[in-house]
């Protein structure tokens, strides 16, 4: 699924950056961005998709879509996310 929603966050000029927990080298990298959103990973669907701006430094969460849905909703609902310049 992530293949797909990365091709429409492209799409959209942003960047997409997988996390699986399972690869402990990125999740390490990103965790912190994780645990600002989910400090006991209650809540998160699955897959969550966090919108932030600069997360390898002074991070920003604008906000969060989870669960699968239609590339088109997908495509709508970040949209509606992304932070004007």
């Amino acid at each position: 699924m992530s293949h797909y929603d990365g091709k429409v966050a492209e799409e959209l000029g942003l960047g997409f950056v997988s996390v699986m927990l399972q690869d402990t080298e990125t999740y390490r990298k990103y965790r912190k961005v994780l645990m600002a959103q989910y400090p006991n990973k209650e809540g998160m669907g699955w897959p969550t998709y966090l919108i932030v701006t600069n997360p390898e430094g002074e991070f920003v969460i604008h906000g969060e879509l989870k669960g699968g849905m239609p590339k088109g909703d997908f495509r709508d609902k970040l949209s509606a996310l992304i932070p004007a310049s």
